[in-house]
């Protein structure tokens, strides 16, 4: 190859870097958005086309695959199962290979929960569901508090600079408006919207979600996860998701993983947009928004806020033993079956056994994360001191 040509190829791939650097607002590397490919219940091929979809008209962003290997242009890091691949994920948004990961069936730790987005089938507005998956906390209305912040961090990442916010008619609704509304007044400035029935209010009705009233919607995230389902599905019999950006990013106060969730059910519509979704996110210095807003609410005293909220709860555990931790383990095990209500207490019924646990968010509710190979010693004291019936599945 002559000199010349060298040249030229050096100063093209220069003004290429920059190109992609002025578009992204992130310099040295183009954003790399990773999608897992197993699990669905539409095969392979389903993820793999909707991450096909979106790299073709990606803008400032590379899709990758993580799952066996396939026939695709894509890139393709191996993974031969599911937990294989969440690890080769976690792997690589943890040394900085990727910006962001579309997965399934992710399990969370509680005080994270994932804000998604859909389109509104009254008026075609996109809206984001806070919060759709995961728990933001045991306390259902402290949870709907968190959800607020989660759902105001999430539309501000994906370029909603001032979304505007409104409250489902659901239990706890009055107690988080009044919770709210005090962090408003405090300093940390809440975008209220006002329902579009004639009574106006912060407090949604049925109306509201199908119109899209709000940039945020807020609810618990059991609500939030119907919901989804629902908008998602409600065109095809619910057995194909063929619209909006899925269950969105895991979002938490010292959680810094951008990991979005698919359900089982997406279909290449929604792959494709939950794969923008992210590129949005990780365009939008999700991370950094996180601390910004989590500072800006605490010193609107955000946290004596949430004791409010809690403190009956708090007062009757006054008596209880405190028990300490046993040293920490990898927790690759899950056991479910507990109520979210009792969580706590089966992690400290283990703890006092000597086991090391943490509660956390499965598949299908709440979940006791133990280490793999004392999954079945944890079961045993769990089912002695009558949290669980008999051994559960693993998630």
């Amino acid at each position: 190859m002559s000199e010349n040509k060298i040249v030229k190829e050096m100063i093209g791939k220069v003004f290429n870097d920059v190109a992609d650097a002025i578009e992204t607002g992130q310099f040295g590397s183009k954003i790399k958005i990773g999608v897992t490919i197993l699990g669905s219940e539409h095969g392979i091929e389903n993820i793999v086309k909707g991450a096909e979809m979106s790299a073709r008209k990606a803008q400032g962003y590379e899709v990758v695959l993580i799952g066996p290997k396939v026939n695709t242009d894509l890139q393709v890091f191996e993974a031969d199962s599911e937990e294989e691949a969440h690890k080769k994920m976690e792997e690589l948004l943890d040394n900085g290979e990727i910006h962001a990961c579309v997965t399934m069936h992710y399990n969370f730790p509680i005080g994270v929960s994932t804000v998604g987005k859909v389109i509104t089938p009254g008026k075609g507005n996109e809206m984001f569901l806070a919060t759709t998956t995961g728990t933001s906390s045991p306390n259902r209305t402290e949870g709907m508090v968190k959800n607020a912040l989660y759902g105001i961090i999430a539309a501000k990442a994906a370029g909603v600079k001032d979304p505007t916010v409104g409250i489902l008619n659901v239990d706890g609704a009055r107690q988080v408006e009044r919770a709210l509304k005090e962090l408003d007044a405090n300093g940390y400035k809440i975008n209220f919207v006002e329902s579009m029935r004639s009574d106006g209010g912060a407090i949604m009705r049925g109306n509201d979600i199908l119109a899209g009233t709000p940039d945020v919607m807020i609810q618990d995230t059991l609500t939030g996860n119907i919901f989804m389902k629902v908008f998602s599905s409600f065109t095809t019999g619910g057995d194909y998701e063929s619209s909006g950006f899925g269950y969105g990013p895991g979002i938490g106060e010292d959680y810094d993983r951008t990991i979005l969730i698919l359900s089982r059910a997406s279909g290449v519509p929604v792959v494709a947009n939950a794969i923008e979704y992210a590129a949005q996110l990780s365009k939008g210095n999700l991370k950094e928004i996180v601390k910004n807003e989590f500072n800006a609410a605490k010193k609107a005293k955000l946290d004596d806020i949430l004791k409010s909220l809690t403190k009956d709860n708090k007062k009757s555990n006054e008596n209880e033993e405190v028990v300490e931790a046993p040293p920490k383990e990898v927790v690759t095990g899950s056991i479910s079956g507990i109520d979210i209500m009792d969580l706590e207490d089966a992690v400290n019924a283990l703890w006092k056994k000597g086991v090391y646990a943490e509660s956390g968010m499965g598949c299908t509710g709440p979940i006791v994360m133990v280490n793999e190979h004392k999954i079945s010693e944890a079961t045993k004291i769990l089912a002695e001191v009558g949290f669980i019936a008999k051994e559960s599945e693993p998630c």
